[in-house]
């Protein structure tokens, strides 16, 4: 019985796939103007951002986690 149900769940969430349309109005203007461009680089600059803090903010935790063992 879960295993009918499950395959009638799985079907049902693929024909949504059926139902979208291809056609994104705005990432065609955005394309034909030029300007998918100018969002994709503030989506990098903003990732680049991210991950440059995510690093520091690591590098600070393990020299603060070093000093931590030196203590004890």
């Amino acid at each position: 019985m879960k295993k009918i149900a499950f395959s009638l769940i799985l079907m049902l969430v693929t024909l949504q796939l059926f139902a979208q349309n291809n056609d994104v109005e705005m990432a065609d203007t955005l394309r034909n103007d030029g300007k998918i461009y100018v969002v994709v680089i503030c989506i990098v600059i903003i990732l680049v951002g991210l991950l440059l803090y995510l690093f520091s903010l690591d590098k600070r935790l393990k020299k603060i986690e070093k000093e931590n063992i030196l203590k004890n």
